[in-house]
This record gives structure tokens, sequence and C-alpha cells, in this order.
């Protein structure tokens, strides 16, 4: 089913996929990934294949457009609600979870920290419990390691990644940074910095770069289900969970590892259907049928 989602100053294109032969005994609303911002994305299209046949809806939206950079954590999270209260118009009386990839495994965890009456249970794959600048020094450093390259060109790129933040930060002023980034510009691991080539051809800020996910978590009341691949090039698992272990505020908290996926629960990081993890499938839809026991009348 099309449908579109108010959130306020845009209307967001939305598919509803529910079960065909049967009434929904949950829903799930996705949570987009900062490079995936589409419905139809490989992930998304997947949940819409496999949980109406086990009885849950999907409903998922296109993000909203931005002009300059990422969609704010807290806009995101507004628009996670308003899907939320729309999926609720179409299955009323079952619970509504999140399901969330990558960066948006941040505003899913605040709006189950936020509206925990409204939100029944969390699924998070390669969810951070650091900050995006944090994650982002991580996951720049681990593509320089995947690349073959050393210590010393590492330490270039923690320079380089340092001058960025405190130009956006107001710590030093953007011509300053422009020469740290000048100085680098010409190596080859470069592009794997994710660092702009020039700070005037983006005015922009970095809205959420020391965003602290732990106060978050430490609300989240609801069930909930962390995916992580065994190879994650981008997000600190071991680091993460070990937030996620220490500062939740849930007691049904699962943590299951998918051998060789990285960063998305793919194998290998393909990104084809037949990539995606059948450890990872078999797993959402048992933990799903587990707490999702409710049937409408």
């Amino acid at each position: 089913m099309e449908l579109s989602i108010d959130a306020g100053d845009v209307s967001l294109p939305a598919t509803l996929d529910t079960p065909p032969e049967r009434p929904a005994r949950a829903g799930v609303v996705v949570l987009h990934g900062s490079a995936a911002p589409r419905r139809s994305s490989l992930l998304y299209a997947h949940l819409a294949r496999e949980l109406p046949q086990a009885g849950v809806a999907v409903l998922r939206f296109d993000r909203r457009p931005h002009t300059h950079g990422d969609v704010p954590f807290a806009v995101q999270a507004d628009d996670a609600l308003a899907a939320v209260t729309r999926l609720r118009r179409e299955i009323d009386g079952v619970p509504v979870g999140l399901w969330g990839w990558s960066q948006g495994t941040w505003p899913a965890t605040a709006v189950a920290a936020r509206r925990p009456e409204l939100i029944a249970f969390l699924i998070l794959i390669g969810t951070s419990g650091v900050s995006p600048a944090v994650q982002m020094r991580y996951g720049t450093a681990q593509q320089l390691r995947l690349h073959g390259y050393g210590d010393a060109d590492l330490a270039g790129l923690a320079d380089l990644r340092q001058a960025l933040e405190s130009a956006v930060r107001g710590h030093i002023d953007r011509r300053s940074a422009q020469a740290v980034i000048d100085r680098y510009a010409d190596r080859p691991w470069f592009p794997l910095a994710y660092v702009p080539r020039d700070l005037n051809d983006h005015p922009g800020t970095w809205d959420d770069m020391d965003y602290d996910p732990e106060p978050f978590i430490a609300q989240v009341r609801c069930p909930t289900l962390l995916f992580y691949g065994e190879n994650d090039e981008w997000t600190p698992a071991g680091q993460s969970i070990d937030v996620w272990r220490r500062t939740a505020g849930t007691a049904d908290l699962t943590v299951h590892q998918l051998a060789g996926c990285t960063h998305a629960p793919t194998l290998a990081g393909a990104d084809t259907p037949q990539s995606i993890s059948t450890d990872y499938t078999n797993t959402l839809l048992a933990w799903l049928r587990g707490r999702t026991s409710h049937r409408p009348q």
C-alpha cells in the first residue's frame, strides 16, 4: 500500500506492507542508514518481503531531503514518531517497534527512550554506543587499514579529522583547518578520510558530531535486539556492545554477532538480496516471534 507520512513541514512518501492473509500481530517502522535514504533500499525491501509472511507489518518511507550534510537526529526522531503514528492508524492495537540500521539507530534509540508508551521493541543493526565523531574516527581508520595503509598514514588521518572536528566546533578557524586539508589532499588515502577537499564548498555544520547516545540508551526499557557484523568496518562494535550492556535500561537485551558480515547484515559486504545473511533473517524472525505473541481478534 502506497501512502504518505505527515511530518509537519513535509510529506514523506511511504510504503506499508501487511500480512497477506491475516491481521498483523505487530508492526515495524524502518529507519535509515546515512547512505540509504530511500524506502526501496536493499535491507528495507528485505524486511518487506520477510516480515509480513511472519505476521508483521512493515512501514518504510523516504527520508526527508536535506540541503547540507545529514538530517539532524532530532528531526529524524520526529519523523520516526510521525511514521509510528501513521502506522498505528492502519494497524491499531498491536505492538509497534523500530528497526534501524547504522545512522538510523541513533534516532531509533532516542524515540524509544522518549516515548516508551509507543515503542514496544527495538531492532538495531550496527548501532554505535559512541558519538558520530568517535565513530567516524574509528571507521575511517578501518578503511585505511583495510586498504593496506600503515601507522604513518593513520597518524595523518587522525591529524586531518581532528582539524575538521576542531573547525566545526569553533576551536580553530576554517582557514587553519583548510591548511591541514591542503597538506594531506594529495595523499592516495585522502578519499577514504571522508573530509571535504574545500571547506568553502561545505558551509554547513555537523549538527550531531558530539551526540552522546548513552543517556538515551539508559532510558530504553523495551526488548532490544542488536546485530553486529563480526567484521564491522564502520562501528566500534566491542566498545558499543560494552556501552549497551553497561548502560541499557532494559532487562531484555540480545546481542547477536553475524559471521561473515561487515557493517550491513550481508556476507562480505555485498549488496544483493542473495548476500543477506540467513543467520540474520532467521534470528530476526525468531526474536520477533518471541516478543510479539499478541494476536488481534
